[in-house]
């Protein structure tokens, strides 16, 4: 029982530390959204996937020296590799559901894009947190394992000295 515990605790605390660096995030990536809107004339699509861009490079910094800081460093190509292709996805998701209510419902108000915007994103968000808890931000082993494994180690080393 306090084993589940603590790994509930533990999950609980790593959400409310991912939520803390998505949610500013989230408000990056509408405030430059909001912002190329403003002052360019790109399309809304363009606009959104430029803040998208914006803020995956936010988030993984967060992600990386705040909410994961403490999960395996050794392979940072391979974590930032499949960062960014799950960014990607997240990308295509988030973007993909601006693109549908924007061109395939006419819903093109500036009120409609940042709802479209901002429930792509959620639905983006699902994915990257199983994603990159799952794949980029591997957990180093829980201590109770390096205690059994070196204690294992140990006594097979004590038995090889045994004649």
């Amino acid at each position: 029982m306090g084993h589940g515990v603590s790994r509930l605790r533990r999950l609980v605390h790593e959400v409310a530390k991912f939520g803390a660096v998505g949610g500013a995030g989230v408000l990056v990536n509408l405030l430059v959204f909001n912002l190329v809107r403003h002052v360019t004339d790109l399309p809304v699509v363009r606009a959104s996937v430029v803040a998208t861009v914006v803020a995956i490079v936010f988030n993984y910094v967060g992600f990386r020296y705040f909410t994961y800081r403490d999960r395996d460093k050794t392979r940072r190509t391979r974590e930032l590799t499949l960062f960014l292709l799950f960014s990607a996805v997240g990308l295509v998701i988030e973007n993909g559901v601006l693109y549908t209510a924007t061109y395939g419902f006419g819903w093109d108000t500036p009120l409609q894009n940042n709802v479209f915007k901002f429930v792509g994103i959620g639905i983006a968000t699902l994915f990257r947190f199983w994603s990159y808890r799952s794949w980029v931000f591997r957990a180093l082993p829980a201590p109770e394992a390096v205690t059994d494994a070196e204690s294992i180690l140990e006594r097979e080393r004590t038995r090889q000295r045994v004649p």
